[in-house]
């Protein structure tokens, strides 16, 4: 009979192997998620009611902005637990302390959309980075093979940590102009601390973490659903705000449908594509969610936009959602019809907007093309699976 080995406050944080078995997320890992819902659903629900308002620039701005700072400091996370995870107590605390980062800037994110006031989320998302900057700390006094990488991950972070306090006393356009460039230098240092050897991060979980991510991000779709019939069946069964629930509905079941029908890992060459195209992928799922509330309250008559803008509420996220799965999930693997159904389909659905019913139609059409994507991609499967296994001829 084994036992499983005594957690100790200290361990070396060794790399864990790549080709590791049974590889699945930890109820530690599972839980800083459930933290991100906060933050998440802070950031959704301001876009709404920017969006309901007529404030489209700012409100697209700011969700933007603040999406990037609960994107980066999630995926951060993500990796180097995919490839350090020593499960010690001080692997925990650092862990927790980050989480404590994630609240913060959940606390910050009205003050940021309302002002332009990044202070807390600022103050927030510096615990998270440098609780991850001990991490890589540990990682290269424990890991020699790895050490170069770790360090430059480590300094990478501290000066551009400096740079978004910096960002603070900047105003107006060059504020915007250096939060960019900041954004890119966040982006660049994984780059360059992965040309020193890449750390070994195991794609199995590293897919798996997304995909719980991404279930994440689709419960605001869900919960906005679920306002939609809440109001619906609450309003003498209103069945404008009904067919709307239903609609929605339909358009979540299509998002995870596309995203979860094929199981795709990152792979070395295109790990960076892969990682950051998940930005567009992540954000625009938890925006369809603040378009149908924008829908809902437009039919109640609360919001000061038309009916054109409140369609495009969805089908912009929808939209974007379906073009950024159909690049990193089928792209790469898929040849013929399959890389033309679903850009038809996008535009198919930026036009939605102009007819009436539009979100039904929406609905409609991205659960068409998700019909469609699924029947060539079965047909292709067994096509391939006959080619490689020809049946034998019949005896004479």
């Amino acid at each position: 009979m084994t036992t499983a080995p005594r957690r100790t406050w200290y361990r070396p944080m060794r790399s864990r192997s790549t080709t590791e078995a049974h590889r699945a997320s930890t109820p530690l890992e599972l839980f800083f998620d459930l933290c991100f819902v906060v933050a998440v659903a802070q950031a959704a629900t301001l876009l709404e009611h920017d969006v309901a308002e007529h404030h489209f620039g700012h409100g697209l701005r700011s969700y933007a902005m603040v999406f990037f700072a609960i994107w980066w400091a999630w995926m951060n996370f993500t990796w180097f637990s995919s490839a350090y995870d020593t499960d010690d107590d001080i692997y925990r605390l650092t862990v927790l302390v980050a989480i404590v980062g994630a609240l913060i800037i959940a606390a910050g994110v009205p003050r940021a959309f309302e002002s332009q006031d990044f202070l807390v989320v600022t103050v927030g998302y510096s615990v998270m980075r440098f609780a991850n900057v001990g991490q890589w700390i540990r990682a290269a006094v424990s890991d020699p093979a790895h050490r170069k990488a770790a360090i430059r991950y480590a300094v990478g972070t501290v000066v551009v940590q400096i740079g978004w306090w910096l960002l603070l006393l900047a105003s107006g356009d060059a504020a915007y102009w250096t939060f960019l460039g900041l954004v890119i230098a966040e982006l660049l240092i994984p780059m360059w601390a992965e040309r020193t050897g890449m750390t070994p991060w195991h794609p199995g979980h590293i897919a798996e973490r997304y995909g719980l991510f991404t279930l994440i991000v689709l419960g605001e779709s869900v919960l906005a659903a679920s306002l939609a019939f809440e109001n619906g069946l609450g309003s003498g069964a209103n069945a404008d705000l009904i067919w709307l629930a239903a609609a929605g509905i339909i358009i979540v079941f299509a998002m995870w449908w596309i995203y979860f029908d094929r199981e795709t890992r990152p792979q070395p060459k295109w790990a960076f594509v892969w990682s950051y195209g998940h930005y567009l992928i992540f954000s625009s799922a938890a925006a369809v969610g603040a378009g149908v509330v924008v829908n809902v309250v437009h039919h109640s008559g609360e919001a000061h936009i038309s009916d054109t803008a409140a369609g495009y509420a969805v089908a912009i996220p929808v939209a974007i959602y379906a073009l950024s799965v159909w690049v990193l999930h089928y792209v790469p693997h898929e040849r013929g019809l399959l890389l033309l159904t679903p850009p038809i389909g996008v535009v198919l659905i930026l036009i939605a907007p102009f007819v009436p019913a539009s979100i039904q139609v929406i609905a409609g059409l991205f659960a068409l093309q998700v019909a469609i994507t699924v029947v060539l991609t079965r047909r292709a499967s067994a096509l391939s699976t006959s080619e490689s296994y020809p049946q034998a001829d019949p005896p004479a």
